[in-house]
């Protein structure tokens, strides 16, 4: 175990470990040969003390970097984990590590704490937290609003913070969870432990606000990029539901290997998983709607080969650690270009080749646009001030558990209120998790508008990524390029291994592009003004950040109405239309 220092509950590392013996300890500890590129460096910052923000393609070994680190850092480890089923892939696999290099009493143990489990095993997992038998515990996010279980965290004296799917943690990422957003705060409670926070889908914007809501102090960042070389990328579009529904099943039907289908309802998921077994494949459906006991076992047979193909709603895949998954088949289209790259990274984990297919109808774009439209809940926020500012009045704080009760309101709402408010500025969260109202500044109606503003912006930038993940559906260009664009990666060139490079498609359009923008033409000055990731203000639209440059083109995320592409003639045409500005 590395030597350490403990001033409060803060864990520093006395020395600096060696790569050599990072290297030692994940081949002794976990049968790791290699280390792949980005873990090396990110156990060593942990080591050292450091912060660290991970950002590695799906199937790239983030897990990996929390749990070296956990088990060569002096005290328990918390993973903060947004799914139930991704929590038990995890301890399954720390489960099989300590039996395969026999580390049972070695420190591999890891518990988990959430709604699922029945009491006793609960108890059991609080009783071996405290004798300091656990390693690593497993929570959701939602777990943290619960004084109890922070309470009994800090009594541990937790080393190593690690938060997995860490963009949930943005406004601006494509599975914002209110609960994320109280992890700052717990930190504090906890002492402020060092954090490893990970994720597969962070562009810079959402880099910069996970180290902002996390209060990730100078962090390390080890950014891998999004490129997954052996995935084949395709897009076939209809016209049709039932064409649309024929070329699926037909395609799927002679696909080798196992994969993942993934449908817009619990209902279609039953229909395709039904006709594939009537061609023949061995598919079973997966959604919400079936009893925990069922997904478990689908679970278990997926990872286990018993069947080939899953059928799912989105609920199906995060973290699955499966590497020989073949193929991911969309029969509808994603929320967003976000949510399809992090589900089709699902494939290929081995690193062979592996396919993406989405199968896309135009119309199918307006049940995502209606899903985007989720406007704030006006009474619910003027309940939640109203009770806040009372209490603050009269008690100096408000509690959410007393605010849950008075209000008689969910969890979830609860927390989407006081989010709001607190982002309008109306509200305070102190370090022990209390609510204050802001010091009177704003009255409860001005209070309410202003959070209302703030959902109105979260849903424009909902809708724009809508209006991304058509374009890539929609490009006649290298999907990859658009693909690796949107997260503010520039590809040069064609990739060679998408639908529009095969069809030639890619190579026409791009050629069209450098037609229409020769050297010396409108449009040329503007690409040198306007640099990849760089901060700039609209006239209307005001602050963003330059995501994707084509010859003629740049496309921007702005802060109040997300994703927009201009014209780069435009903006030479119309000198202060967009203009940079200090980072």
């Amino acid at each position: 175990m590395v030597d350490t220092v403990q001033p409060g509950y803060e864990h520093r590392v006395r020395r600096k470990t060696t790569a050599a013996a990072i290297r030692d300890a994940a081949q002794e500890r976990f049968g790791w040969d290699t280390l792949r590129p980005g873990q090396l460096e990110a156990v060593q910052a942990l080591l050292g003390g450091d912060d660290v923000l991970v950002v590695m393609p799906t199937g790239s070994g983030k897990s990996a970097v929390y749990q070296l680190a956990g088990l060569l850092i002096d005290g328990p480890t918390v993973v903060v984990s947004p799914l139930i089923a991704l929590q038990r892939d995890q301890l399954a696999g720390l489960a099989d590590r300590a039996q395969r290099h026999s580390l049972g009493e070695e420190g591999l143990e890891a518990v988990a704490v959430n709604s699922a489990q029945r009491a006793s095993e609960t108890t059991k997992a609080w009783e071996s937290l405290a004798d300091g038998d656990a390693e690593f515990v497993f929570l959701a996010p939602e777990q943290l609003a619960n004084d109890t279980v922070v309470e009994r965290l800090a009594q541990a004296e937790i080393s190593l913070l690690a938060i997995d799917e860490a963009h949930c943690v943005s406004a601006w990422g494509h599975d914002f969870r209110p609960d994320y957003l109280r992890i700052g705060d717990v930190r504090e409670r906890l002492g402020s432990p060092r954090v490893a926070a990970l994720t597969a889908t962070a562009s810079p914007p959402v880099r910069a606000e996970i180290v902002e809501r996390l209060r990730l102090h100078e962090p390390v960042s080890i950014i891998q990029g999004f490129d997954r070389p052996n995935l084949r990328l395709e897009v076939q579009r209809f016209t049709q539901a039932a064409d649309k529904d024929r070329a699926l099943i037909e395609r799927v039907s002679g696909l080798d290997g196992c994969g993942l289908v993934y449908a817009a309802t619990r209902k279609e998921t039953e229909r395709l998983a039904t006709e594939l077994n009537e061609r023949g494949r061995r598919a079973k459906a997966y959604h919400a709607g079936l009893k925990a006991a069922e997904r478990e076992q689908i679970h278990a047979e997926f990872h286990q080969s018993a069947i080939e193909i899953v059928v799912a709603t989105t609920a199906f895949g995060m973290g699955i650690d499966k590497p020989d998954v073949r193929f991911v088949v969309h029969a509808d289209i994603s929320e967003s270009v976000d949510s399809y790259y992090q589900e089709i990274g699902r494939a290929g984990r081995d690193g062979q080749p592996a396919l993406a297919v989405l199968h896309y109808r135009p119309e199918d774009l307006g049940l995502r646009s209606f899903f985007a439209s989720s406007s704030a809940d006006e009474q619910v926020l003027s309940a939640v001030a109203g009770a806040i500012k009372r209490h603050t009045a009269t008690e100096g704080r408000a509690e959410p558990s007393q605010l849950r009760d008075e209000l008689e309101m969910s969890h979830t709402r609860l927390t989407a209120a006081v989010n709001l408010l607190e982002q309008a500025g109306a509200i305070e969260v102190d370090g022990e998790g209390g609510l204050h109202y802001a010091d009177g500044r704003l009255g409860i109606e001005n209070a309410v508008d202003t959070a209302e503003d703030v959902a109105q912006a979260h849903e424009r930038i909902d809708r724009s990524r809508v209006d991304m993940i058509r374009g890539y559906a929609e490009t006649p260009g290298c999907r990859r390029q658009f693909m690796l664009g949107y997260f503010g990666e520039q590809y040069p060139d064609l990739c060679g291994n998408c639908d529009t490079c095969s069809s030639g498609s890619a190579g026409e359009y791009a050629a069209g592009q450098a037609a229409s923008s020769p050297p010396g033409s409108p449009g040329e000055g503007a690409a040198a003004e306007y640099p990849l990731e760089s901060p700039v203000a609209h006239r209307e639209w005001g602050n963003g950040v330059v995501m994707r440059l084509e010859s003629d083109r740049i496309t921007v995320l702005f802060e109040d109405v997300g994703y927009r592409t201009l014209s780069l003639r435009a903006l030479e045409d119309d000198d202060g239309l967009l203009v940079r500005r200090n980072a």
